[in-house]
């Protein structure tokens, strides 16, 4: 369960995360959290967020985003706003850490999501870039499709092919979420 000074690392990209804020805290009006960007992190998949904002402030380094297929360079002091349903990346290019404050608004599931992902990572159910297998992937975009949506293929395809790959999902075990990972 996220709370405040909790922290989760993500060893396949690169990202050590800490709830300043959660959805607990705040009522679900948002999530804040400072996340750390280690040198040469990779460039996750481009994804939108469909009913949420996102805020971020670059405390230090250098902060790669990818917005609607332009690249952008952001330094210290620069605020990030990320609009609902607008296609985006981030990541650290540098040699150096890059550390960002991020608040998600409204908090919705986020939190459960990373947390997810997380634990998935580190109980080594990924492949080397931390991307889990399909049927796992297939179960948590369903799960999380109002917090996290990949850009491609298009939203209306992936529904089709995770509507038909989530009961084999679940036949194979899989699940949307572990508790394990929450708590």
């Amino acid at each position: 369960m996220a709370r405040q000074g909790k922290e989760i690392y993500n060893p396949k990209t690169g990202q050590l995360i800490q709830f300043i804020k959660t959805k607990e805290d705040t009522k679900g009006e948002l999530l804040e959290l400072i996340t750390t960007y280690e040198p040469g992190s990779k460039e996750p998949f481009p994804h939108y967020h469909p009913h949420q904002d996102e805020f971020f402030d670059v405390l230090q380094g250098e902060l790669s985003v990818r917005s609607n297929g332009k690249l952008q360079i952001f330094k210290p002091g620069d605020l990030i706003h990320i609009t609902k349903n607008t296609v985006h990346a981030m990541w650290n290019a540098t040699k150096d850490k890059t550390v960002v404050c991020w608040r998600t608004i409204p908090a919705l599931d986020t939190e459960h999501l990373l947390e997810l992902n997380a634990g998935l990572v580190n109980d080594g159910k990924t492949n080397k870039d931390g991307i889990p297998n399909l049927l796992q992937v297939a179960l948590m975009m369903t799960h999380y499709n109002h917090v996290f949506r990949l850009a491609q293929p298009p939203y209306p395809v992936q529904r089709v092919i995770f509507f038909f790959l989530t009961p084999v999902a679940r036949l194979m075990g899989y699940k949307p979420y572990y508790r394990k990972y929450l708590d």
